[in-house]
């Protein structure tokens, strides 16, 4: 069994920054691709950002300049640096993963979700 925990999300000023983490834990062999989601009240869940094993990333059009993602692939974890933050940004904010387990079998996993709000 594979959990992802995020953590970071909380209430913050228009202007300011937030930094998510969400790591992965149970048994995993590897993580291949992670990446964050967010959903708004009423919205589609979006792609904010995405990373590969090898640490390439990959941002939507609209996500490009205010965030960035990271990971630490001996602590299983993801991070996304949210900066210049603006009301309209305040969501969920869901983690992804690819995990292969030790029978070598790849899962998709999503985490439980972070509150971000921003208040302008």
């Amino acid at each position: 069994q594979v959990q992802l925990v995020e953590s970071g999300g909380g209430d913050v000023q228009a202007g300011g920054s937030l930094r998510l983490s969400c790591a992965a834990s149970g048994t995993i062999f590897s993580l291949h691709d992670m990446g964050w989601y967010r959903q708004a009240p009423g919205k589609q869940r979006d792609l904010v950002a995405g990373i590969d094993s090898s640490g390439s990333t990959n941002y939507p059009d609209s996500m490009q300049g205010r965030f960035t993602i990271s990971r630490d692939n001996a602590k299983n974890t993801v991070y996304l640096q949210m900066n210049s933050l603006k009301s309209e940004d305040t969501a969920v904010y869901y983690c992804n993963a690819d995990v292969e387990d030790w029978t070598r079998r790849v899962r998709n996993y999503w985490g439980q979700g972070t509150q971000v709000t921003v208040s302008s």
